[in-house]
């Protein structure tokens, strides 16, 4: 058995990886950049060696330092996790040049699989079924433009080393192709350093299939079931679910039976998951499901699949890269019950869900459920890195108690100043259609109007607010602090005028005592909490924005970012809608657009300019 392991990643799945490594007696070496020197996967191994600024390409991205951190540790293996190098196929060779062992499938695996079009190619060769679509080497504009017009609108344009949803761009009409293929393939530049694309027929009603296979050096594969992860907001994953709901024993033979045989066509070792699409306009039938990747790795979503299954996945890893026979057979690896898992995003769904930095000063996850997280109370989400805060996994003997008991936990979650998706997630988990299994990848854009709007807060917790505001008020009210309620020649007073988004609310006064969490800002505001929702109540009406006053407004960047593109120049003509700038933060792009017709009055960066959050990016001037 392996005795000390190294993990190249950061965050929660360096945290997992620990833990399973605890268990088993192996000794632990975590890697960091001066961003994450604080964070709890770093206190929390044996070793712990800095590698870099908090950039990733300076340190989680550069395989040197972290096989030299092995070998200075002495280390005996390399854990990647998910994401950074971990589906790098010289970074895995050069760990095993290195002499030590990796925990992960070789690399002639991973490069057979780390090309969407090859892998594509390769699965054609062992009968396992691919979506239609162009797979091939010229990508010139005109190429793809004139394929995709054979292929038919809509189609799907996706980075053949993609993953996570980035590089991939949904394309309706003609007259749009050209502006998305420019952004998927700057995006894919970005993240994976190679922009070509593939080009796939976007199927109306798609439910995304996945299946968690398992194999090891002695040449068997097993698989461990299918998750559904159809809830996706741009193309990444928001919630998962094993098993899939509505899957007839038929269906599931087929997806299953296609995921080993993509695993065996490659000789595959370790962990991975095999992902299909599948046409749910009429159910899911066995032969409208159609491979899609296969991601060489452990997958973010694995706990779902480890609570029905009760397999440990990463035991599982650290015992096959041992050189020991997988632990189960297939007929020996049984369902048991549901699960759903949601991920806790640092964003703002009511804001176009544009990401949220800062330090966690107000931090409570739900306790009764699975909670998966490399942060703490005090803790920092920085702009370098993805934004997920945790994963929260709810595992019932059913679908409707494993859903009910998760959008329970997603409500319960109090996160304050930074903003999260916890509101957002409740609403999806609680929406009909959601309930009724009625789910395909276009479930969150169909209903996102709905499940991003944040809703008004409840009596209940604004006469929370109230009395928060009431008692603030008789701290520093000197001689008349015992007078709350009254009124010379008037009715007592039975609510208090409170400022939500700068728009008054007349807050109920609590009758009896209340018991909730409640806060206070410097600036005297009341913060509470409701449903995985954030309300902050001022107790004074809002200065007016001068810039509003006088019909013109400065954009402003929401967060620390680079720019990647200019739209505009001084002095264009603009409608409302139409995009200015894109910044890239967090490894996505986010599109700032004009607030009002008008005309671009002032312009103050350029392409590859770094931004910090509240610069002025340009100024607009209404139309008269």
């Amino acid at each position: 058995m392996i005795s000390s392991v190294l993990v190249a990643n950061r965050g929660e799945i360096a945290r997992r990886v620990f833990r399973t490594a605890r268990r088993m007696g192996i000794a632990t070496v975590a890697v960091y950049s001066q961003a994450d020197a604080d964070a709890p996967p770093v206190r929390e191994a044996d070793q712990a060696v800095l590698i870099g600024p908090g950039a990733a390409r300076e340190s989680y991205l550069v395989g040197e330092k972290i096989i030299a951190a092995a070998l200075q540790t002495g280390a005996e293996a390399i854990h990647p996790g998910y994401g950074f190098l971990s589906e790098n196929a010289a970074f895995a060779e050069a760990v095993m040049g290195a002499g030590l062992i990796w925990i992960g499938p070789p690399p002639t695996a991973i490069k057979a699989m780390g090309l969407k079009d090859a892998a594509k190619s390769l699965m054609q060769k062992a009968n396992v079924p691919v979506t239609p679509g162009y797979l091939g080497d010229d990508q010139s504009l005109e190429q793809l433009q004139a394929v995709t017009k054979d292929i038919g609108y809509p189609v799907l344009i996706k980075a053949v080393a993609g993953g996570g949803g980035k590089g991939m761009r949904r394309v309706d009409r003609p007259e749009d192709f050209a502006a998305a293929l420019a952004s998927c393939q700057r995006e894919a530049a970005a993240s994976f350093g190679d922009a070509k694309v593939l080009i796939e027929t976007y199927v109306s009603r798609p439910r995304h299939i996945e299946v968690q296979i398992f194999g090891d050096s002695h040449g068997n594969v097993v698989h461990l079931f299918e998750r559904d992860c159809s809830l996706q907001r741009r193309h990444q994953k928001v919630i998962e679910e094993a098993p899939a709901p509505g899957m007839s024993d038929a269906a599931r033979a087929a997806v299953t039976q296609a995921a080993v045989k993509a695993a065996k066509a490659v000789n595959y070792v370790g962990a991975g998951t095999v992902e299909f699409i599948a046409d749910a306009s009429a159910g899911l039938q066995p032969d409208r499901i159609w491979f899609m990747e296969m991601n060489t790795r452990l997958q973010v979503e694995h706990p779902v699949t480890e609570a029905v299954t009760g397999v440990d996945l990463v035991e599982w890893q650290f015992r096959v890269a041992s050189g020991e026979p997988l632990p189960l057979t297939q007929d020996e690896i049984r369902l048991n019950g549901h699960a759903v898992e949601a991920r806790l995003y640092a964003e703002n769904p009511a804001a176009g869900f544009l990401p949220s930095i800062g330090v966690l000063e107000h931090f409570i996850m739900p306790g009764d459920i699975r909670v998966d997280t490399g942060v703490e109370a005090g803790g920092e989400v920085s702009p370098f890195y993805d934004p997920m805060i945790a994963k929260l996994i709810a595992h019932a003997p059913t679908r409707e108690g494993a859903s009910d008991r998760l959008a329970q936990a997603c409500a319960e979650v109090e996160i304050w100043p930074v903003k999260t998706n916890a509101g957002f997630l409740a609403r999806c988990l609680d929406h009909p259609e959601f309930i009724a299994a009625e789910i395909d990848t276009g479930f969150i854009e169909r209903h996102l109007d709905a499940l991003a709007s944040t809703p008004a807060p409840s009596d209940e917790i604004l006469a929370v607010a109230a009395a928060a505001a009431l008692a603030e008020d008789e701290d520093q009210a000197g001689p008349w602090k015992g007078l709350t309620g009254f009124r010379m020649n008037a009715a007592p007073q039975t609510s208090v005028r409170l400022f939500l988004d700068g728009q008054p609310i007349d807050a109920p006064l609590p009758e009896g005592d209340i018991e909730a969490d409640i806060l206070m800002t410097e600036d005297g505001e009341v913060v509470v909490f409701e449903g995985g929702e954030t309300y902050v109540l001022a107790t004074r009406p809002p200065l007016r924005d001068l810039d509003d006053m006088a019909g013109d407004a400065q954009v402003r960047s929401p967060m620390p970012g680079k720019v990647v593109a200019v739209a505009v120049s001084v002095g264009d003509a603009v409608v409302r809608g139409q995009p200015l700038l894109t910044l890239e933060a967090m490894k996505m792009e986010h599109a700032l657009t004009a607030p009002f017709d008008g005309e671009v009055e002032a312009l103050n960066v350029s392409v590859g300019d770094q931004v910090s959050e509240g610069v002025t990016l340009a100024r607009l001037k209404a139309s008269a």
